[in-house]
């Protein structure tokens, strides 16, 4: 369970609540109290729409969070960032996961600097596949075969990494649920999880509050992306829901190792209680419209 851990301005599930250092650091010890076994440190808002951040900037509001927590804290903290020189100094500062949503593109020296700095740390590295940045990434989102095509590219992460000389074991892949797809985009990805996790790396899911929930319920219209993501953030009870239950189909199905959440507490039961009842055998499920009986308004 990794736990997320924003010091920006403007992300789009709490942009703002944790820029302030001492806020980030006592939000990061919650979610460690509430059960993370990993905290997610960022300070570039990767929201669609959202404008780069200088290198600069991000380490000024990153750094004393990652120190912080490395020093206070009980479980690994990992960096999330597309530049290798961030992820330098957040690994000399405690962290020991690098997680680049750019699967390694946006800069060509992250993997080789994560491979370097193997000689010294114990790193994880996590490789992400988007379809464009993030200030166009959805505005026309376009695949052939949505899921073909992002394992075909995550098979290609992953070998990049492993030519760098970082081993299989130390590196994870992302399908990027919502770095440039439609919501039918995600739908396919969300379907064929256990096929992205055949490539062979643990696979870390990212459904978190993302907008694309919104659009299955209803709460955002499907052609508003971008406007979507313009909005105010969704609050915590906002798409909690359809986050929890996404968690739960990756876990029943055992096709993701890793889940990268904000509400710690309540995925950790969402967690528990769908690995407890195991994969479902037999049958197909019914909608609520279908189900007779008394037990039909439980």
């Amino acid at each position: 369970m990794m736990g997320v851990v924003n010091v920006t301005p403007d992300s789009f599930s709490d942009g703002g609540r944790f820029l302030d250092p001492d806020r980030a650091i006592e939000h990061g010890l919650q979610l460690i109290d509430e059960g993370a076994d990993v905290l997610d440190v960022g300070g570039e808002s990767t929201r669609p729409g959202a404008d780069p951040v200088p290198a600069e900037e991000e380490l000024r509001r990153i750094l004393p969070v990652i120190e912080a927590l490395a020093a206070r804290g009980s479980v690994p903290i990992s960096v999330d960032t597309t530049k290798a020189s961030v992820a330098r100094l957040a690994v000399e500062a405690g962290a020991r996961i690098v997680n680049d949503i750019s699967g390694g593109l946006a800069d060509p020296e992250m993997i080789p600097t994560v491979a370097q700095l193997r000689e010294d740390h114990d790193l994880f590295l996590v490789l992400m596949h988007r379809q464009g940045a993030p200030e166009s990434m959805q505005a026309a989102p376009r695949y052939g075969d949505a899921l073909s095509e992002v394992r075909r590219c995550l098979q290609e992460r992953m070998e990049a990494g492993l030519e760098a000389g970082i081993p299989a074991d130390r590196l994870a892949l992302d399908p990027g649920i919502g770095f440039g797809k439609s919501l039918e985009h995600n739908l396919q990805l969300l379907r064929g999880l256990t096929e992205l996790r055949a490539v062979g790396s643990p696979l870390l899911l990212g459904v978190s509050r993302k907008s694309f929930i919104g659009h299955i319920t209803g709460q955002e219209r499907a052609a508003d992306w971008e406007e979507a993501a313009r909005r105010r953030a969704p609050d915590q009870r906002e798409r909690v829901g359809g986050t929890a239950a996404a968690i739960a189909l990756a876990v029943s199905t055992g096709s993701a190792d890793i889940l990268r959440v904000h509400d710690v507490a309540i995925m950790r039961e969402a967690v528990l209680v769908a690995a407890a009842i195991g994969p479902c055998q037999g049958g197909t499920a019914s909608s609520p419209s279908e189900r007779t009986g008394p037990q039909a308004a439980d």
